[in-house]
């Protein structure tokens, strides 16, 4: 084996230039952890808020970003789990996704499913992780109840619609564009809302004969919050996952005491390792037969070769993007 490893290393806060290839030590896993040969990463928000130097990684954890990956396990302490030697897993990592081989925990990684690709594969851990945590756990989104996805068109909200299609909810969604708007339905929501020409909340109360609707996972925050109080049924529960829109936000309080409201949300990357290993075998329980039945599919807006993360980058942070951008290395040492 190699004694080094290609990483992608962030020289300075600031904009995608800011990557660059370099080599470091071929690391070993500790126990209760694995060292997986990386086939391809997925990039996500929060590795752009890395870059920026808005983000930076937990205690302990690598300063290498990326949070997940797909690949083949090679070895190290898998034991109290079922993986084996040679198995292709997706793994939600801690940081280190952006390089050719990663350490991760070995019960944050999953068999990945047959049917997908290695970039699909890749494309499912930090979405999936989140939306079952803030939608299924945190939300307690049932079937027959009504979900409002902000941002439908993102990795998180297009996996949020596909899941609460497949889990028998029903599902509003908001977008920027009238193709996004187009895609959310395909995933799954009954309605649309091209939130630069309409008002979500008149809509989502329109749409549900003035009850509103019972979980709202919102990627925005700000003066987004008042608005979402005022569009949630009695015992809705709001679920804040990104703060895209500010943090400061100011609401009629005297609602959730009416309405029997709730408001809250998570961060997932400072968690422990048995909280992530947790939902990972919940995941694996209830979601993957989803996928292996093709209920279920990572939506992907671009697959590239590892080369290209600049781009990549680029192409994240202009926002027109549909589903997830994942990133292929082409050839294994």
């Amino acid at each position: 084996m190699s004694q080094t490893m290609r990483v992608a290393e962030i020289t300075r806060p600031g904009g995608p230039e800011v990557l660059q290839w370099g080599e470091r030590p071929m690391p070993r896993p500790g126990p209760g952890e694995v060292l997986l040969r990386v086939r391809a990463f997925g990039i996500n928000r929060p590795d752009l808020l890395q870059r920026a130097g808005l983000y930076p990684p937990p205690p302990g954890a690598t300063d290498i970003p990326g949070l997940e990956v797909c690949g083949d396990v090679l070895e190290g302490d898998a034991s109290g789990t079922a993986l084996r030697i040679g198995q292709r897993v997706v793994a939600l990592v801690n940081g280190g996704g952006y390089a050719d081989h990663c350490v991760v925990p070995a019960g944050q990684c999953i068999a990945a499913p047959a049917g997908l690709s290695d970039a699909e594969a890749a494309a499912i851990p930090e979405t999936f992780f989140t939306v079952w945590h803030n939608v299924f756990q945190r939300g307690a989104l049932k079937a027959g109840e009504h979900l409002l996805v902000q941002g439908g068109a993102s990795g998180i909200g297009s996996t949020a619609l596909q899941l609460a299609r497949a889990l028998g909810a029903r599902a509003w969604a908001t977008a920027g564009t009238e193709a996004k708007c187009k895609a959310c339905v395909e995933l799954g929501a009954e309605r649309a809302i091209n939130y630069r020409s309409e008002d979500f909340a008149q809509v989502v109360r329109e749409a549900t004969g003035k009850r509103g609707v019972d979980v709202i996972l919102d990627m925005v925050a700000g003066d987004y919050v008042a608005r979402e109080v005022g569009c949630l049924a009695e015992d809705g529960r709001l679920v804040i996952v990104a703060v895209q829109g500010g943090t400061a936000a100011s609401f009629d309080a005297s609602l959730l005491m009416r309405r029997r409201l709730s408001i809250t949300g998570s961060t997932l990357r400072p968690r422990s390792t048995a909280f992530k290993s947790a939902l990972a075998r919940e995941l694996e329980r209830h979601v993957w037969p989803l996928i292996d039945s093709g209920q279920v599919r990572p939506r992907m807006h671009a697959v590239l070769p590892a080369q290209q993360l600049v781009q990549a980058h680029r192409m994240l942070e202009a926002g027109e993007h549909v589903g997830k951008i994942a990133l292929v290395w082409e050839a294994q040492p």
